[in-house]
């Protein structure tokens, strides 16, 4: 049984006895002593897609849903449709955009370590890896000196994705992003 701390986007939880996916997680720090940290997260339901809104202290426990995770790699895009291929069996799954809200920009080419959830072998949605590496396309120039200072400078990646980078990171270079929180994480 995980916490709510522990969850990700696209987990898999039974609220009700009805499977649903973790969509986004919003985390809200309190002010006030003592007070526990909460997470604000919103849910699909993973065969009707209705949406319902949670709130769970972060050592709440929370059931997981009755479904087969299995691994896989991403494969391509075919207009709305993301495929995805499991290495072992060579099986293919596809998922619409919509399935994928909020990941499609992490997904490259070739992508290993995602996690495809089935529920009666038809796949729901997926859990990614949580460093993905990807090379920057377009960001502005170094600066001299910028090692030592904290600042950051947009960077484009081939999804389309834009990420804060420290000022010493070039285009060209491989880096890592955190794919719960879309931040750069270190270069790879």
């Amino acid at each position: 049984m995980p916490k709510a701390s522990d969850l990700k986007q696209g987990s898999a939880i039974e609220i009700n006895g009805e499977p649903y996916a973790a969509k986004t997680i919003e985390v809200r720090n309190p002010t006030s002593r003592g007070a526990s940290t909460l997470y604000k997260i919103r849910f699909i339901h993973m065969k009707t897609k209705q949406k319902l809104d949670e709130s769970y202290k972060g050592d709440d426990f929370l059931k997981e849903a009755d479904c087969t995770k299995t691994m896989v790699q991403y494969s391509y895009k075919d207009g709305e449709s993301y495929t995805f291929m499991n290495l072992e069996t060579f099986e293919q799954y596809t998922l619409g955009a919509d399935d994928l809200e909020g990941q499609i920009h992490y997904l490259t080419e070739g992508l290993e370590g995602i996690i495809i959830l089935l529920l009666d072998d038809a796949p729901l949605g997926i859990e990614l890896p949580t460093a993905i590496s990807m090379e920057i396309i377009e960001t502005p120039p170094a600066m001299k000196g910028a090692s030592a200072t904290n600042r950051t400078k947009p960077a484009k990646l081939p999804t389309g994705l834009e990420v804060q980078v420290p000022e010493y990171i070039e285009t060209g270079e491989i880096i890592k992003i955190n794919s719960d929180t879309g931040k750069f994480m270190s270069r790879a």
